[in-house]
Order: structure tokens, then sequence, then C-alpha cells
């Protein structure tokens, strides 16, 4: 039974690596090309993304790792069926209790992973986001500034460019400046060859002092625009605001424990029912793997496919529904795992009871 055991699990662990591998792929590279554009309009430094990726990883590990896990058992053990490798363990000894007995034991590591991620190293991970996050609010527009890029940091009021800037961010070369006025007052441009940040000492105020060019003023289309050339023009260097944004996957699992709002006890009965996943839908995976030589080997993926995704579907419900206060706190989603729960126990074991009790039907029957 030990090297049984120990097929099984590799060959569910190396399906669920395969297909968590990809879907991890897929995912982070959505999330990380939205965040490459935020930083292409100057929204956040591109030095931070690897970093916001990095701490956002246990959020996507949670997510996956569950569907993973059912999409592997159902590979694997469809495998088996279809080369009859199934039928072979069950000639010789091994009942389907005992295979779902060691499934489950199986997949209760991933079970401990997706709990640790999901209480504890996720927050945490969103917790970092959040201060990054508000850092690049608090940064100044030089600091923001990448060569060879029009960068708009004030909401369309002014674009900056510079052809080329050193690795400490303090000099530049080649800049152009576009901004806008209010009430119609025009738009002003400022060209300069070279460009180097000036910080005052008593005031801390930072200060853009451009050198060797040019500033235009006026209205397009009008002919009285105002021209000045220049040796040296400062420009003063706006700060952003300080960040205070708080990021809802952020707040600690004790702090939602002790909470009373209605949203954060949702997030936390959410917390707890990603784990609890795991079991149940190892419990429906082993029987939902079972395939027909003749339908397939990836015919029973879409009835499966379908399962996890009302069962996921119906958490997100239950969990707004909570934070919304119509359901009460002692039911949570509990009802939606009870509800998924018994429909793997039938599945397991129904149709063998149902035969069972044909069986006895027939036999008082004919005595």
């Amino acid at each position: 039974m030990t090297i049984i055991f120990r097929y099984l699990i590799r060959q569910i662990m190396v399906s669920m690596f395969a297909v968590s591998g990809i879907l991890l792929l897929v995912f982070m590279s959505g999330r990380f090309i939205k965040y490459l554009g935020s930083a292409a309009e100057g929204e956040i430094a591109a030095g931070v993304l690897f970093a916001i990726m990095g701490y956002r990883f246990p959020g996507f590990l949670e997510l996956i790792l569950p569907l993973g896990l059912f999409i592997g058992i159902l590979l694997a053990y469809g495998r088996m069926y279809l080369e009859s490798e199934m039928t072979v363990l069950f000639a010789c000894g091994v009942s389907e209790r005992q295979l779902l007995a060691k499934t489950l034991l199986g997949a209760l590591p991933v079970m401990f992973v997706v709990g640790a991620m999901s209480l504890y190293v996720s927050p945490w991970g969103m917790k970092q986001v959040e201060q990054i996050f508000n850092e690049q609010r608090k940064a100044t527009e030089f600091e923001m500034l990448a060569p060879g890029r029009f960068q708009d940091f004030t909401s369309g009021t002014r674009v900056t460019y510079t052809e080329a800037l050193s690795d400490d961010k303090r000099q530049l070369q080649g800049v152009f400046i576009a901004e806008y006025g209010r009430d119609g007052e025009g738009i002003t441009l400022i060209t300069a060859e070279t460009g180097s940040q000036l910080i005052d000492e008593e005031t801390g105020s930072r200060f853009l002092i451009l050198e060797d060019g040019g500033r235009f003023q006026g209205v397009p289309g009008q002919l009285d625009h105002n021209v000045t050339l220049f040796e040296a023009y400062g420009l003063k260097i706006q700060s952003g605001e300080a960040g205070t944004k708080e990021l809802e996957e952020g707040i600690s699992t004790l702090d939602l424990w002790y909470s009373d709002d209605p949203e954060d006890r949702a997030l936390l009965h959410w917390r707890i029912s990603l784990p609890l996943i795991v079991p149940i839908i190892t419990l429906l995976a082993v029987r939902l793997s079972r395939v027909n030589p003749r339908q397939g080997r990836f015919f029973h993926l879409l009835p499966a496919m379908l399962v996890y995704i009302t069962y996921l579907g119906l958490l997100i419900v239950a969990r707004d529904a909570l934070a919304d206060g119509k359901v009460p706190e002692w039911l949570g989603m509990l009802w939606v795992h009870a509800l998924f729960l018994s429909l793997g126990l039938w599945l397991q074991f129904g149709p063998a009871w149902l035969n069972r009790r044909r069986l006895e039907k027939e036999a008082n029957a004919h005595a």
C-alpha cells in the first residue's frame, strides 16, 4: 500500500504542479501587464514592479492551488482509468474507500499551504503592496521620470520628456515640458539642453534647474506668444500627497477576528473557506475522475469544471450576502461547504448504497 500511495500522490502532484504553473503564468502575466501600464503612465516606478509581483504571489497561489489540485486529480486518475491501471488496483484488493482515503491524505499538505497563505502570508504580502503604493504616491514627479518617454504626472496639465537620465536621477539631458494653463491661459512649452535637481537645505523644497533653453507661452492659434531664452530656469518640483489608502486584503486575520464590521467578517469567512475547499474538491474529484474508455480522456473535465465553478461562485455570493447582512454570521459560508460536501459524499457512496438497497429488495422479494 505504501508503494501504491506514493505512486498515486506522485501522479497527482505532477499534474497539479503543471496545471498550477500554467495558471500562475497566465494570471500573473495579466496582472504584470496592468502594473506595467501604470509604470508607463508614471503612476508607479518601474523598479518596484517585481517587488509588487513577489508580494502578490501568495495571493495568487491561495486561489490557484485548489484548482490545480482539482484538475490534477481529474487528469491523473482519468488517465489511470483509461489505461486500466485503476482496474488493476481494484483487482489487487485496493477498494474505492482506500483510494479516497489515500487521496485525502495526500491533499492535506496542500490544505495546510493554502491555509497558511490565506490566513497569514497573503495578508502580509498585500500589506507590503499597500505600503509600496502609498510610498509611490508621495514620490515627486522627478523621481518617477523615465528617459525617452512622455509622462503625465498631473492628470493632463503637465507632460514631461527627457532624452537621458543619470542613474541617480539628478541629471537630465534634452528636457521638454508642456504645461497647460488654467482658465484658457494657453500652453507653456519649456525646452532645455540639460537639467538637474536642487534641494533647498533650509526648507527641503526641491527644484528642477534647467539650463540653456527657452520658454514659450501663448494660446494655440494666436500670434501673441511670449518667448524667453534663458541660461538657467528653476521649476519647483511638487511632491505627491501622502498615501493613506488601505487595501482590504492587507488587513491581518487577527484584526478581522476582532472587527465588528460586516465586510471584515465576510473577508474572515472567505479566508477560512479557502483551505476548507481543498478536502471537499478532493472528494468530488475522486468520483468525477471516473472515465469510460469509450468517452475519451477529457470528456469528464467539462462537468467537473462546471461543478467547481458553481462551488466558487456560490462562495462569492455567500461572501457578498454576509457582507450585506443578509445571512447570519453563524451560518456564514458553511452552507455552501455543506452543500458540496453532501454532493461529494452522495457521488462517492450514493450509487453503492442504492445498489445495495436494490439487491436487498430483490432478495426479500425472492424470499
